[in-house]
């Protein structure tokens, strides 16, 4: 086996579907036995959604998709929606998807063998590769990566440090029905801060999922428990408010850590596993994703020999992860249910910030990830067999240069660099794009010099 993955969550599938297109050996390993049916982390963002698009992976995930508005997404619970349309994307307001949907989508594209029930209990690595044992079975891979979320077993048999701050408080997720709602109970999934209320000492957030259908979160002052939810619920939301069942429920905390370093010889850690932060901005589901989708062609390319990029990944992945842990911690703030004068008049002031164009603008690509270094809008193109969109292109998940013009090339990487020659808006002549739609090369320099860089040498 090339690669064995701990965790079937969005961040493990999408990286197992990454290594399986481009030929690996994977098999993904998950201590549940079933799939949790929860709504959690079903927030999907902008730039998440472009990259999604770039494999033919989003499609489906839409189909699947929960009613919303068109409002866009929020920076501290603020009451002015962020826009994303400056950043140019077709896909500027966050989209909403259980996360055991997204799962069930990437597991099927992935075609991996998934283990369910084989909770790891071992790890062992030498110079060659890992060996883990799970639910009794010594597997034995190249590669480990660790993508077993925030309290990640793989981590803790490796006695990994996860440097930062421990939580200040612990609430409660869960999916419930409702046998009858009062005329609080929101009836659409609008903007997040005409959502949030408070009562009772509890605060707290219903989003329809369904019919009488609800993701619940809520919490109160100092710890909180899973069988408290009819105690929210008529606390927030006034009497005629009345669970009928409750489907899933999980706790959560506001702790802040991350590795230091996301290579451990031949273990890597991506999503959760990596870091964890505040639940504010749907930020969670995307890192994990995004981590995935930088790492797996860098794997497969170690794996064949061609180019060692396992140091970028580290390089590239840290520093996105440690600003999000940056700005929950100012969304904390800003977020707090129980704020004093100060806080109050910091909301204000920040609330008018937002509707500046300018500030809209750097916190809407901030929070949606459409900001990235190197990232390209889906550009409308036109090649000799007719219209495509730059995400179509990037479908083989190969390297994709594209040329503006008629230019001649070095030849040497057929195999893994697809040449297209289009028509359509471009400040560059030529661009080369690495499989995860990054920028790698626009004129700058040789481009001999870009395609060994990322691609290895000419053969």
């Amino acid at each position: 086996m090339d690669v064995l993955i701990a965790g079937a969550g969005p961040t493990g599938l999408t990286l197992a579907h990454e290594l399986a297109r481009a030929g690996v050996d994977v098999t993904v390993v998950e201590r549940l036995t079933t799939r949790l049916e929860q709504m959690k982390g079903g927030t999907i963002q902008p730039r998440t959604a472009e990259l999604l698009d770039q494999r033919g992976l989003l499609d489906p995930m839409l189909a699947r998709a929960l009613p919303r508005n068109v409002e866009g997404g929020h920076f501290g619970l603020l009451p002015v929606p962020l826009d994303a349309r400056p950043w140019h994307t077709r896909y500027p307001v966050p989209i909403s998807v259980p996360q055991w949907m997204v799962e069930e989508e990437l597991e099927r594209a992935a075609g991996v063998p998934v283990l369910r029930g084989h909770e790891v209990t071992a790890v062992e690595q030498d110079e060659d590769g890992v060996t883990v044992t799970a639910n009794g079975r010594r597997l034995r891979a190249r590669y480990l990566v660790a993508c077993d979320g925030a309290h990640s077993t793989v981590r803790k048999l490796l006695g990994v440090p996860f440097p930062g701050r421990p939580g200040t408080y612990r609430a409660v997720l869960t999916d419930i029905r409702l046998a009858s709602a009062s005329d609080l109970v929101p009836k659409e999934a609008g903007h997040i801060s005409k959502l949030t209320r408070e009562g009772g000492g509890y605060w707290g957030m219903l989003v329809p999922i369904g019919e009488l259908k609800y993701r619940f979160t809520f919490g109160r002052k100092g710890d909180t428990a899973e069988d408290e939810v009819q105690q929210a619920l008529t606390a927030i939301y006034g009497d005629q408010t009345r669970l009928a069942e409750v489907l899933t429920s999980s706790r959560f905390s506001d702790s802040t850590r991350q590795l230091e370093q996301y290579r451990h010889g031949r273990v890597l850690f991506a999503g959760d596993a990596a870091h964890i932060h505040p639940p504010l901005g749907g930020q969670g589901l995307n890192l994990g994703v995004q981590d995935a989708l930088n790492l797996g062609w860098k794997l497969a390319a170690k794996l064949a020999g061609r180019v060692d990029l396992l140091d970028t990944y580290q390089d590239e992945r840290h520093p996105p992860a440690a600003r999000v842990l940056h700005h929950t911690a100012a969304q904390r703030v800003l977020a707090n249910p129980n704020p004093d004068p100060d806080v109050l008049a910091l909301r204000e002031i920040f609330t008018d910030l937002l509707r500046l164009p300018d500030t809209n603008r750097h916190l809407a690509g901030m929070m949606s990830g459409l900001d990235a270094p190197g990232r390209v809008p889906d550009l409308d193109l036109v090649t000799a067999d007719g219209p495509v969109r730059l995400a179509e292109l990037l479908r083989s998940g190969r390297g994709l240069l594209l040329d503006f013009g008629e230019h001649d090339w070095p030849e040497g990487w057929a195999d893994r660099v697809d040449v297209v020659r289009v028509k359509g808006e471009s400040d560059a002549d030529a661009m080369l794009l690495r499989p995860d739609g990054v920028v790698c090369w626009s004129g700058d320099g040789a481009v001999t010099d870009a395609l060994t860089r990322w691609f290895g040498h000419a053969v």
